[in-house]
């Protein structure tokens, strides 16, 4: 392994010296892609990306090759022992790389898997260098590449759907081969993620009448109990990453570029398109869009996979599916984050209760032009119930770039 004067990592190496997560990376990873590709292939210039889950995440120069490898690659390289469940964070980002590698490149919305190894738990990519992300557009000052962004953001999440409808038997099958890897006979178990809505469902009432006092009418719980399983049915599942952050994704010339699948699987992809119109719900610190900009995301979408799946020109079947899936990801989100927000009043108009009490809001706005005057008038109810303990007067700030 090559480490020079430009390295950022200026841990010891060698001597008994237990090398650092860093540098452990870069021998990993040189040590696999000598396997990969039969000969050494020694990298320099170590650079911790600092990634924000479990992995280190290493930016490394390749130093000398006889191949034609990239002039700089990126590694992922995991803790040892899986950080809960199974399948974990490696097995999901392994499977996905792999799904994607294997597609076309002009299908593939993601960076090029190079090499990879289960036991070691690393895997070695195309670095797509030093773009911009799509939360760098979103908070910088000029709106019209902030609202391009957008779009092709909306775009590229169709071709990724488009591109992966019906290959969950694929997607399974690299899972149960990771999982046998590790001596795990009995293969992967994600039916807990299609779980999550109905819990929601089941819980959320209880949470809204203990903290607020807001009922939750019948015909709002058969309805919000319908889209709930409807987002577990087989239509239209495809792969997404689930972690739908702008930092996230890389604005690059040649497109949109999505990172960190630690949580990816199949799903309905309505789930991901829910985040055009309580956008990046998900997140940890989501702003507000401009009025008219999930409608031009949701066209930008359908754009993409209306030749799969032609239901979807049908307006009318648009608007609901997306209002059913709006309606489950704000009640989901309702659910994770009441626990945490307490009685404290005076919240910002960045905060969580801020979104909260605006995705809410929308909601209500959508369900009511729908003709949905129930789930309209319980939106409203909980919009200002929320108001009127975390506020008052809260909206949630529009992202930097449309202020």
């Amino acid at each position: 392994m090559i480490l020079d004067a430009s390295s950022t990592d200026d841990s010891p190496v060698g001597g008994g010296v237990e090398p650092s997560p860093v540098a452990a990376a870069v021998a990993t990873a040189e040590s696999v892609l000598a396997h990969r590709f039969g000969s050494s292939i020694p990298l320099a210039e170590p650079e911790d990306l600092a990634g924000s889950g479990p992995a280190t995440v290493v930016r490394a120069r390749v130093a000398s090759s006889a191949f034609a490898l990239p002039r700089t690659l990126v590694i992922k390289h995991y803790p040892e022992e899986p950080d809960g469940g199974w399948p974990d964070s490696f097995a999901r980002e392994a499977a996905t790389y792999q799904l994607f590698t294997a597609l076309p490149p002009e299908d593939r919305v993601c960076p090029e898997l190079l090499a990879h190894d289960g036991d070691k738990r690393i895997l070695v990519l195309d670095d797509l260098g030093r773009a911009p992300t799509l939360e760098d557009k979103l908070r910088g000052s000029d709106a019209r590449a902030a609202e391009t962004a957008l779009l092709s953001w909306a775009r590229a999440l169709g071709r990724m759907h488009a591109s992966t409808a019906g290959r969950e038997p694929d997607f399974d099958a690299l899972l149960r081969r990771l999982s046998r890897a590790r001596g795990d006979e009995a293969g992967p178990d994600h039916d807990g993620d299609d779980m999550v809505p109905l819990a929601a469902v089941a819980e959320l009432p209880a949470l809204l009448h203990g903290s607020f006092g807001v009922s939750t009418p019948d015909t709002v719980l058969d309805t919000v109990e319908r889209a709930a399983e409807g987002s577990r049915s087989a239509t239209y599942r495809a792969f997404s990453p689930v972690d739908l952050w702008p930092d996230n994704n890389l604005i690059t010339d040649a497109g949109v570029r999505f990172l960190d699948f630690e949580h990816g699987r199949i799903r309905n992809a309505l789930a991901d398109v829910a985040h055009l119109w309580a956008p990046f719900a998900s997140s940890p610190q989501p702003l507000a869009l401009p009025g008219g900009l999930s409608e031009a995301m949701t066209a930008a979408w359908r754009a993409e996979v209306v030749e799969l799946w032609p239901g979807l020109a049908d307006d009318e079947r648009l608007s609901s599916f997306t209002l059913n899936a709006q309606l489950v990801l704000v009640w989901v989100s309702t659910w994770r984050d009441l626990p945490n927000l307490g009685d404290a009043r005076g919240a910002g108009p960045a905060s969580r209760a801020a979104a909260l009490v605006s995705w809410w809001r929308d909601l209500a706005g959508r369900a009511e032009l729908a003709g949905e005057q129930a789930v309209a008038d319980h939106a409203a109810a909980v919009s200002a119930a929320l108001d009127a303990r975390l506020g008052p007067g809260l909206e949630l700030a529009l992202y930097p770039a449309f202020r």
